[in-house]
């Protein structure tokens, strides 16, 4: 019988956070064992953020390409191959694969075992007939497309993230079920590729977001002909000759040719038999507490299957926190008040901290929500893109408690904005800021700025100035 493999750390799942733990803990000097039964890198490598940003790319390109008149550059309209962006795709996750590949992480001193992993009591797990018996374990087999129930879904063909990056043909009616980050995204790259695209969802789109900028960039998404149906009930689908017939819940038919799920996520824990090891789990992921650790205080969890906020970035965050307390015994705990995320629509859509809402509803009036446009932006206008702004959250004494911006670049600009409330600073920090002309970073100075405006310009301050004029 084969001895047990006892390494320092078993990570379970290859994709960001798994082989963030795996990598660091190896350079660290700890003997690790990473377990991947699908592809190394997981989802973002090969489902999404990579491919789902390659293809926007080419989608934002072709738009752009048939807006050069406007700049005084005519060419032709452009010839949209989609088997071939596909192919381009690909060649993107290509270049980025070795980063993430069995074969750097055995260079690591990783041992790296291609099976599926299951527990088999709270001390160890079995992966392709190897028993690990480690020190701890990390969870991080992430999460697949969650599937609504909705009345015929079974029956038919559909696309998800998970597949929708191995298509080749262009639909000519994209019906996307969920009007979430990827459905949105996914919209708009269809549509500029040349597909009629229809958003449906339940609820509003992009709920977590400012509601504000929101509706600026359903007003563009609308503009460029994608039809926008938010709190709307869907009865059934059903296969009708080639196309996809959905029914609404008041009787309204939609008739497409492919139909994409974008409904949310559901965190991987099926075949982990969580019971052997004592773990506890429920629908939105594995049970942890600040520190990342699981009922099993052998075990952590990072990443998607935690249950916490669904980003590639939280996974990255989350390897820190658990090698500070799997390897150092350091009580490093989560705090996601400083998180930003983006959708990478055009214009983009960045948020950090609180919105405006959630910080009436904390401090009612002790708020003051700043805001410039990117109309009033030289450098917007240099590039004839001026869709959007920049909205800041503070309290009445300055102190930054969000912000959200809508624009070209926007998940570039929010990054000082987190910094900003991470470290606690008031908004004349940025209102001091000497910043370079023209950038589209100036729209964020003058919102700062604009906190200052009521006294400055106020009639007190100009009695002051007359007062001193007096004086030569």
């Amino acid at each position: 019988m084969t001895r047990p493999l006892t390494p320092d750390l078993c990570v379970i799942g290859a994709g960001a956070g798994g082989l963030a733990v795996a990598a660091g803990a190896a350079q660290f000097g700890a003997k690790v064992v990473l377990i991947e039964r699908g592809a190394m890198g997981g989802d973002c490598l090969n489902f999404g953020c990579v491919p789902s940003k390659a293809l926007l790319a080419s989608a934002r390109l072709a738009d752009l390409w048939r807006r050069t008149p406007s700049l005084g550059i005519d060419y032709h309209p452009p010839q949209i191959d989609f088997a071939a962006i596909g192919g381009s795709v690909r060649r993107v996750i290509a270049a980025i694969a070795p980063n993430d590949s069995v074969e750097r992480f055995e260079g690591l001193g990783v041992r790296v075992l291609r099976a599926e992993a299951r527990f088999t009591s709270p001390r160890s797990l079995r992966a392709g007939g190897v028993e690990i018996q480690p020190r701890r374990f990390v969870i991080a087999t992430g999460s697949h497309p969650a599937v609504p129930p909705i009345p015929g879904l079974d029956e038919l063909a559909y696309l998800t993230n998970e597949t929708i990056f191995a298509n080749r043909v262009l639909p000519q009616h994209l019906i996307v079920i969920g009007g979430g980050p990827i459905g949105i995204e996914m919209a708009q790259a269809h549509r500029r590729l040349g597909a009629r695209v229809t958003v449906l969802d339940l609820g509003p789109l992009l709920p977590r977001d400012d509601p504000e900028l929101v509706g600026l960039l359903a007003d563009r998404l609308s503009r460029e002909d994608i039809l926008l149906r938010p709190r709307v009930a869907i009865a059934s689908v059903a296969r009708d000759g080639a196309a996809i017939d959905v029914q609404l819940a008041d009787g309204e038919r939609i008739s497409g040719s492919h139909l994409l799920i974008a409904a949310g996520r559901r965190p991987s824990v099926e075949a982990l038999d969580l019971a052997a090891a004592g773990i506890a789990a429920g629908p939105q992921g594995i049970t942890v507490d600040a520190r990342l650790r699981t009922t099993n205080p052998r075990v952590f969890a990072v990443g998607d299957v935690a249950g916490g906020p669904q980003f590639t970035h939280i996974a990255l965050y989350h390897a820190g926190i658990v090698i500070r307390n799997a390897l150092f015994r350091l009580p490093a705990k989560v705090d996601y008040r400083t998180l930003p995320w983006v959708t990478y629509t055009d214009p983009e859509l960045a948020q950090v901290g609180s919105t405006e809402a959630a910080a009436r509803q904390d401090l009612a009036d002790r708020v003051r929500v700043l805001s410039w446009p990117f109309a009033e932006n030289d450098r917007a206008h240099t590039e004839r893109d001026t869709a959007g702004l920049v909205k800041i959250v503070t309290r009445r004494d300055g102190r930054i408690l969000g912000a959200s911006i809508l624009g070209a670049g926007a998940g570039d600009l929010i990054l000082p904005w987190a910094l900003a409330i991470s470290q606690k600073l008031k908004i004349g920090a940025f209102a001091n800021l000497i910043v370079p002309y023209p950038t589209r970073g100036e729209a964020g100075k003058r919102a700062a700025g604009s906190f200052y405006t009521p006294a400055l310009f106020s009639p007190r301050t100009r009695w002051i100035v007359r007062l001193l004029a007096r004086f030569g």
